[in-house]
């Protein structure tokens, strides 16, 4: 019976060595798991760029070298000059605290020549005015340059004490007045404004109560750098609905010509959508019998 007891013992305490081991086994593993995760953690961490700094990077020079490519006069431009350009504005900075000059020398890195006689401004009329411009090419509008295309239909920011480049979790534009992307499009709406000459021409929404709103970046920023030294007459085009929507008596589109300088011919004229959308369809009809 002592003999036997004994064994049981001896076994007893193998089975508990066993345990001990295969308990150290399972802590072992999960500190070289935990070790793993954070040295890939830390590894992000250190990075100068995050896959969304990659990702908006290759979009953006895709996008700018597609471009050059289809515009020739624009060859003298560097995309990776322009990519450096951009990101210094913004990248360490609060996204809400990025004012417009901090774009001053993207806008100069980029070359663009002037295009008297075609400049074409919009306020709330973003798809017809595009829609007819992908179609014809007597006009021209911001997110027709080289800058504008660049950056049309994208986001980003960065955040202070960050080397990163983030395209979510940026503010929206009414969150803050000189959130990142607010800010990039007055500046170059204010670049697009200098650059204006001879006849200019804005189309206006004619369907709501103010077409010339005075909160809009085109009361804000564009008209007020119309000078009479360089631009020649504003030519109001006003989308409205067929035998519907606002007249160019409306009160608002008066203030506008308050607003421009005394110099400058002003003239508008009231036209239905249906006229624009049959322009576009029919790329044949001479961009003067539009409007």
């Amino acid at each position: 019976m002592e003999h036997e007891g004994s064994h049981r013992f001896a076994r007893k305490k193998r089975r508990t060595r066993l345990w001990l081991i295969m308990g150290l086994c399972a802590v072992l593993s999960l500190v070289v798991i935990l070790a793993i995760s954070l040295g890939v953690v830390h590894s992000h961490a250190l990075s100068s760029s995050s896959p969304s700094s990659e990702s908006l990077k290759k979009t953006i020079i895709d996008k700018c070298e597609a471009f050059i490519q289809n515009n020739k006069s624009s060859s003298a431009n560097n995309c990776q000059k322009i990519w450096s350009a951009f990101q210094q504005a913004f990248v360490g900075r609060d996204p809400c605290n990025v004012p417009m000059e901090a774009y001053d020398p993207l806008i100069h890195t980029v070359i663009q020549d002037p295009v008297c006689n075609r400049m074409l401004f919009w306020s709330k009329t973003k798809k017809i005015v595009h829609d007819f411009t992908e179609k014809r090419d007597c006009f021209l509008t911001l997110e027709d340059t080289l800058v504008g295309f660049i950056m049309n239909g994208l986001t980003w920011c960065g955040k202070e004490e960050s080397n990163e480049t983030f395209t979510t979790g940026c503010p929206g534009w009414t969150d803050c007045v000189n959130n990142t992307v607010r800010s990039f499009w007055n500046r170059a709406s204010a670049a697009f404004a200098d650059a204006a000459c001879g006849d200019v021409t804005a189309m206006l929404n004619g369907s709501i109560a103010t077409p010339f709103s005075p909160t809009s970046i085109f009361a804000t920023i564009e008209v007020k750098r119309f000078k009479a030294a360089k631009v020649k007459s504003l030519s109001v085009v006003l989308v409205t609905k067929e035998n519907k929507g606002t007249t160019c008596d409306d009160p608002s589109l008066q203030d506008l010509q308050k607003e421009i300088e005394p110099k400058l011919k002003y003239n508008c004229k009231a036209v239905p959508e249906s006229k624009i959308q049959d322009c576009i369809s029919h790329p044949d009809t001479a961009c003067g019998a539009c409007w």
